[in-house]
Order: C-alpha cells, then structure tokens, then sequence
C-alpha cells in the first residue's frame, strides 16, 4: 500500500502542485515569521551587549523621584567615580534632536533622530565616538554629527547647520564627525552630540544627567561594585543596575517585543493555512473520486478499510512533507525580506546575521506535514466506506438526502447559535465580557457558514441565472457545473470568504474609527492651527511665547500634560482655552478654568464618581496636595483628556514646563499666508509641525491606514492561497469533465465557447464566495461597535462603500484570473480523445 501511494503521488504531479503551492505558503509564513523573530532578538542582543561592553554598573534616578534639584547631579557623578573599584563614571544625557538638511528639510525619521553629550575621558576623547573629521564639540554653538547623516547632507566640517531639539532652532556650528555603531543611526537615524553643559540644556536639566554608567578595575566584579557604589552613595538617591542586569532587561523588554510581533504575524500564517485545508481536502476529496473504481479493486483483493485510508494519508504525507521542505527554504527568505522591511519601516532593527533556530525547523515540517495529512483524512475515510461492488458501477457516490439533511440541520444549528450570541454580545447586558462573547459568536456563525455553504451555493448562484443566460449556453453550463456538486463549490468559495470577511471586517472597523477620531479631533478644535513636534520631544514654552508675540495671532493655549494619581492633568491658558477648543459637555459648562477650577472628562468622572461642584484631592508632581472643584464633565478625545486646568495652577509643580502641542487662532483664520508668517516666525524649524484642521484629519487618517495596508499585506497570503484553490478545482474538474468537454466540442461548442464556460463557472463560484466574505465581514464590523464604543464613545458604523464595491470587483478579477489556464487547457483537449477518456 505504501508503493501504491507513492506511485500514486508521482502519477498526479501536476494535480497535487497547487496543494503543494498552498502549504508550502503557509509554511514559508510560518518558517520567516520564527526566523525574522529569532534573528531580531539575537541582533538586539548583541547589540546590547556591544553597547554595555564597557558597562559594569549603571545609576539612574529612583522610581517616582520628584521635581527639584536634579536627582543625578555632578556631585554624585564625582562620588561614583571615586567609589572603591570604579575605574571610571561617565553622565549620559540623550533626547530628541531634529537635523535639517541644507533646503531645512528634517533628515531621516523624527522617531530615530537622537541627540547626546559628548562625554570625553582622561585623555580628552569619548572612546563611543571616535572622531573621523575634525574636533568634538566645546561650548553652546557647536556640534558633532555622525558621518552617515553628515555624508547623506553632504555637511562637512566648519558648516553651519540649523537643528532643534525642544522647539526653537537653533544655529549651531559643525565642529566633528564621528563614527558610531549606534543602532539607530546604522538603521538610518542620526546622531548629534553636544558638550555636556550644552546637551544638558537642550535635551535635559542643567546640571543633571539621565544616567551614569561606571566601569571596574580590572579584577572588579559587577556585584562587588554595586554593593561598593550602594555603600558609598547616600541611601535612595540612585538605583544601582549592573551591567549584566541591565543586558538581561534590555534582553526581557525586546524578547516581549519579539514576542507579540511573533504571535500576531503566526496568526496571519495560521489564517493562510487554514485556508489551505479547503484546497487540500478538495483536492484529495477529487483524487479519490477519480481513483474509486481503482481503490475499490484494492478493495476487492483484500485491502482493508484501513489500508485504503492509509494510502491516502501516506499521500497527504508526501506531499505535505516535500511542501514543508520547499516551503522553510522559502522561510529563510521571507525572513530576510520582512527584516529588510522592517527595517525601512521603523527603521530601528539591528544589524546581524540571519538564524534559522531549531523550532523554525521543526514547527515548519510538523505544521505542513500534520495540516496536509489531517485535511486528508476526511476524503480518505470517505473512500474506504464505499462498498467495492457500488464504486466499480459508478465513478463516485453521490450524497444521500440523510447526509445532506443531517449536515443542513447541524449548520442552521451552529449558524443560529453564533446569530444569537453575537446579538447578545452588542448588547448592554453582556457586560465586560463582550469581547470572548463576540469571539465566541463569530466562531459559531463562521463553523456554521462553512457547513451551509452546499446549501447556500444554490440559491445564490441561481441569482445570478439571468445574466449569465446573456452568454447562452456556455453560460447556462457554467450556472450548471456551479451547481453540479455543491460541496465542492462550497468548499472552493469558502477559501476566498475566510480571507474577504477578514478584509472587509477590519476595514468596516477601521473606517469607523478613523471617521470617529477624525470627528473628535476636529470638532473639538476652534484653533485654526495645531503646532507640535515632529518627533518624540516635548515643546519648549518658547514656542507659545513666541505665538503670542505675533500681529497675526488672536489666541494661543498650550497643551501641557501630567501625570498624578491614576489620572491625567492637562494644563491650559485658562483665559483663551475657549477660543481655540470646542468640548462636548455631558454635565455642567467649561465656566472659568481658573485657579482650583477645573473639567474633567467623562471616564475620570465615571472612575472617581465626580460631577459638577464635586471637589477631589490631588497629589501635584512635586507631593504638594490641593484641592480641586469640577465644574464640568466632558467628553474626552485623543487630542484633549483628563482634568483641564490652568496652567498657572499645574506650572508651579512641575519640573520643567514642556507643552505636548500648542493651540493657535488666528485673524484671517487657516490661509496660506497666514501659515507662512507662523513657519517663517517659529525659524522654519524642520522638527515643528505646523497643521491645520485637514492636515490635523490628513495625519490621522494616514495612520490608519498604513495600518490597514499592513493587515492587507498580511491577509493578502491567505487570498493567494484561496486563488490557487480556484485554479485546482477549476483545473481538476477539467481534467474529471474531459469526455463531457470532448462531447460539447463535438455537437458544436467551439473553442472560445468552452473557454468562456469554464471562466464564467469560475466567476460565479468566486463572487459567491465575495458575497459571503463582504456579507460576513459586514456583519462583524457592525458587531464589533460596543467592544469599540466602551472606549472611544462617538464610535459609529460607517459603511466603506468604495471599498465593498473594490473588493467584489477583486473577487470577479480573481475569479477571471483563476480561470486563464485551466480555460485555455480545457480549449485545447483534443475532442476524440477526450470523448475516448475514462
């Protein structure tokens, strides 16, 4: 039986590649997602390691240290390098630091543009950047600059170069370039770097420092110089890390990074090969249909049951291993693809070689192997229970009425049931469970789609009758073998209708929510224009001064949060606050946001059991403690949320005054002009953005729909493989139906006829499953409204039409596409043989 199996595999080469081609995707996806996971983490940590080589022990400020005096100081750092067994103490200061090229323009990304101090030994030099050009930086206006930025702006020494690193631009004169193995700025960020009393003003608290890092004599171990640094520094003032802790922290916080990219991009693989086991089973269900009068001889001279079974599984076996193989061969280079990706993405993923671990190995030849024998299984059991004598005197046997009834009533059961819970889930008595709820529903009604679909293939496809009755009788026969065997159509279609709800449904969700937020952002905002940072840094006060200072603004508040007691403080110019911010007032007014007067928004309300006139203590920054009075409850938005008060009443407690974003109205409202004076004002500084309210909607728009196109990219591996499925069965069924294409040639179907009936029954099995992927991804989408509504309460469905209607055109194209071959090999049968064929 083992010989028989694998004479057959060779004897259906071309039949089993598709099903190869599907496992050895989902396979691939599986293998690269372990190797790029595997291959980040080793790089991470070894770049870690590369970057704490010369780390033993590392001090920072402790947990929830307040304001005043900074915590690291020079004083302390002149005690660390003293401690007994201390070779050496360096101060590390680093922050956000926009360069702009020579037509101001920032270079690189805002997110990986980094600057520094320049932190020089004994000898006068910083071993971390060695100097490839020039001199470091001495005093307030100058600079060093890494030589790939440098190179890339074509800078070089004794230029000017205009930078920022809090809001004001600064001129600050180029005086060294250095070299760096920094991962940012090998990924393609870039790197300033300051004398320390410098870098402390810009990016810190003059005289302070963010970090201290120490290094041993030699003999010296790390434990034994922490316990020496914790004895000889006062008691609280640091927390002492060594340096091997700190590699292994680092190491915990990217392996738990890793780690969630890892599951989801496995989730999208394990999508794309569940989609994969319609293909397989319907391509083994059609195998054995066209091998049951050969397996019923196995029968007849003494195979059991179970060797006949066995054969088909040693089949599923073959096949599914030598796809497991192809398919982690092609893991590697999916793996090197999305680092590459990546990395031009985010542009922060190390450098370092390619690893194929062990697991990805193993996983991938288990999962390939495993998923092809176990979709076999059911065509397999189905063949050996057909009597020997009923299969020599029919090609196949058809399904009973018991079966087909039986499998209608257990889908109508699960179908109903998942309606049923998915309903009970939006509503408000679901509580906060509503998410496995809604889980739990969907899982029901999509188990009992998939036992339907037989039943469901003929009214729908029957709807599309009347125009496929203008194609004449290659459509008519088209409409017919849709129908022909229902389960095999049920079984093609369903494969595209896992990936189109899943499309459809997130872009349902997604389009929701991007309305909802674009709405909150907007309506919330009088100001004509919102000025932030282009990176990841705070705005100086400077910037709001200098707004004020300007004929053309009328209004100015900057936005300043806080962080206190479970709760968010944001700070605004009390007396302007209602010129540049319209709120959505559920209880009582904005009334004067002055001295201990305040709002709060609705879910601070809601936690803290607050209403108008409730007054509430609060813990500033500093531990000072007050008293505030709400006047009125809000609902809160990603731009404006938590308590709003004034800024004369948080400042004082806190330890610098740094605004997030700075609310502008001005005279003649959002023009052109208008915002050249506020550019031309602010310096054309390269790393301040300055937007209007469509800019405002641009930006959040634009995020999610990167996002979505990630999830496309991703979900795009399980439609290739529905594809591929239509191509076998549509390439498979030619092959079964080749007497009946030979006899159509014969009494008169030419060529082109033939091609049009097989691409038109193709047609018609892929927009049946369209329908049910959109129907079914709308339905989701609207079910998932209270899950997103309990957070983001102006949620509401929107219908992406335009997008609907893409996505039944791409059904119809895939559809037309999957067709091309199995057309033209279908036109090209030679009729005498064909009526000749078994």
């Amino acid at each position: 039986m083992f010989k028989t199996a694998l004479r057959n595999v060779l004897a259906h080469k071309a039949r089993l590649l598709m099903t190869v081609l599907a496992v050895m995707l989902g396979v691939a996806f599986v293998a690269g997602t372990l190797v790029f996971t595997e291959t980040v983490s080793q790089a991470s940590q070894a770049q870690s390691s590369e970057d704490l080589r010369d780390v033993d022990v590392a001090l920072h400020a402790p947990s929830g240290s307040g304001s005043g005096a900074p915590v690291i100081d020079q004083k302390l750092l002149d005690k660390s390098a003293r401690v007994p067994g201390a070779a050496s103490a360096t101060g590390l200061i680093s922050g956000f630091t926009g360069i702009a090229d020579k037509n101001g323009a920032l270079i690189g990304n805002p997110n990986s543009s980094n600057g520094g101090n320049y932190f020089p030994g004994a000898d006068g030099k910083d071993a971390r950047y060695p100097m490839r050009d020039g001199a470091a930086p001495h005093g307030p206006h100058e600079f060093a600059l890494d030589a790939r930025t440098a190179d890339e702006a074509g800078y070089k020494v004794g230029d000017t170069v205009r930078l920022s690193a809090n809001g004001p631009v600064h001129k600050q004169k180029l005086t060294g370039i250095f070299t760096t193995d920094d991962s940012e700025v090998a990924a393609g960020g870039s790197l300033a770097l300051f004398d320390t009393p410098t870098a402390q003003k810009l990016l810190g608290t003059p005289g302070g420092f963010q970090e201290i890092r120490i290094k041993a004599d030699p003999g010296t171990s790390q434990t034994a110089l922490k316990s020496a640094v914790e004895s000889a520094l006062p008691k609280g003032s640091v927390e002492a890390t060594t340096g091997k802790q700190l590699a292994d922290d680092i190491g915990k916080m990217n392996a738990k990074r890793n780690s969630t990219m890892q599951t989801a991009l496995l989730i999208f693989a394990g999508i794309a090969l569940f989609v994969g086991i319609f293909l397989i089973a319907n391509t083994f269900t059609m195998l054995v249909a066209q091998r049951t009068r050969e397996l019923a001889l196995l029968r007849a001279v003494g195979a059991s049951r179970r060797q006949v079974t066995r054969s088909v599984l040693t089949e599923a076996f073959v096949v599914g291993a030598i796809a497991s193989v192809v398919g982690l061969a092609a893991g590697v280079g999916v793996g090197a693809g999305l680092r590459a990706l990546m990395g031009s993405m985010s542009g922060n993923v190390p450098d370092g070689p390619l690893v194929v671990p062990l697991s990805a190995v193993l996983t991938s030849l288990l999962v390939g192997t495993l998923i092809t024998v176990l979709a076999a299984w059911l065509p397999g059991r189905r063949a050996a229970k057909i009597p020997p004598i009923a299969a020599m005197n029919s090609v196949h046997a058809t399904a009973t009425t018991k079966s087909l009834v039986l499998r209608n009533t257990i889908g109508a059961l699960f179908a109903g049931a998942g309606v049923a819970v998915v309903l009970y889930g939006t509503s408000a008595s679901a509580g906060k469970s509503v998410n496995l709820v809604l889980a739990g529903g969907a899982t029901l009604l999509m188990i009992g789609v998939f036992i339907l679909t037989p039943l469901l293939s003929r009214p729908l496809i029957a709807l599309a009758a009347p125009v496929l009755r203008i194609f004449g009788v290659a459509g008519t026969l088209a409409r017919q073998n849709s129908v022909r065997n229902p389960r095999r159509t049920a079984a093609t279609a369903s494969a595209l209708m896992v990936g189109l709800t899943l499309i459809t449904g997130l872009t349902v969700v997604a389009t929701s929510v991007q309305t909802s937020v674009e709405k909150q952002a907007v309506a919330s905002l009088k100001s004509d224009y919102v000025v932030s940072m282009a990176g990841p840094a705070p705005l100086s006060p400077d910037v709001a001064k200098k707004l004020r200072t300007l004929d053309e603004v009328t209004a100015v508040s900057p936005l300043r949060r806080s962080f206190t007691d479970h709760m968010i403080l944001t700070g605004v110019t009390g007396k302007d606050f209602d010129k540049v911010a319209r709120l959505d007032f559920t209880q009582g007014s904005l009334g004067t946001i002055q001295g201990n007067q305040v709002v709060v928004d609705s879910n601070t309300a809601e936690e803290k059991g607050l209403h108008p006139g409730s007054r509430f203590p609060v813990t500033f920054a500093d531990g000072k403690k007050s008293t505030l009075t709400v006047s009125g409850v809000y609902e809160g938005n990603d731009l404006i949320m938590g308590v709003i008060l004034d800024n004369a009443t948080l400042a004082p407690h806190e330890k610098t005054a740094d605004d997030s974003r700075v609310l502008v109205k001005t005279k003649d409202g959002a023009t052109d002009a208008t915002k050249d004076a506020l550019v031309a004002a602010l310096g054309k500084n390269p790393a301040l953005s300055v937007a209007d309210k469509q800019e405002v909607t641009e930006a959040i728009a634009g995020t999610v729909t990167l996002m979505l196109n990630m999830l496309y990219a991703l979900l795009a591996m399980a439609v290739i493989v529905a594809v591929l499925g239509v191509i076998n069965t549509l390439a498979m069924s030619v092959f079964e139906r080749s007497q009946e294409i030979g006899m159509l040639r014969a009494i008169g179907l030419d060529r082109p006829g033939i091609k049009r009936m097989v691409r038109l029954e193709s047609l018609v099995i892929s927009l049946f499953g369209g329908v049910l992927g959109i129907g079914l991804g709308v339905f989701f989408g609207w079910a998932a409204g209270p899950m997103i509504s309990s957070d983001m309460p102006t949620y509401a469905l929107v219908l992406p039409w335009g997008r609907l209607g893409l996505f039944f055109a791409a059904a119809a194209l895939i559809g037309v596409m999957a067709a091309l071959w199995p057309a033209r090999r279908a036109a090209r049968l030679n009729m005498l043989t064909a009526i000749k064929a078994e």
